[in-house]
């Protein structure tokens, strides 16, 4: 059973960077051909894909957030991590990080209103609330 734990600061002040850090047990970050994606929903709205990286390192993130966002990974202790710069309180949501799987026929990296149908497993969130 695959397990995944966020953490990080529950308040960050507008224009400073989100950190947060995912924590996987019961499988590898490194196994072929999994992924591993950072999701965010608004309130009372759908989810939001920001970005992934796969089991060889490779990133990947949404347009919407591109240049402000960066994914990373430390193998040793299989975490991966985000990173959100210049953050403001359209920022504030409740964000997941989850396992993509392996299905081929299945659509990557990719969420639609609730749905992300790639995801095979889920953090339990982590609120995070972007004011002074």
């Amino acid at each position: 059973q695959v397990q995944l734990q966020e953490s990080g600061p529950g308040l960050v002040k507008p224009s400073q960077m989100l950190s947060l850090t995912c924590t996987v047990s019961g499988g590898s970050i490194t196994r072929s051909f999994y992924a591993w994606s950072w999701i965010r929903q608004f309130p009372g709205k759908g989810m939001e894909w920001m970005g992934g990286i796969t089991y060889d390192g490779a990133t990947h993130y949404s347009p919407s957030l591109e240049g402000r966002t960066s994914i990373s990974r430390d193998t040793s202790k299989n975490q991966f991590s985000l990173q959100l710069s210049s953050v403001t309180p359209a920022d504030t949501a409740v964000y997941y990080c989850a396992r993509e799987g392996n299905k081929v026929s299945v659509r990557r990296f990719y969420c639609s209103g609730n749905v992300c149908p790639n995801i095979d497993y889920w953090g339990q969130g982590i609120q995070v609330t972007v004011s002074s």
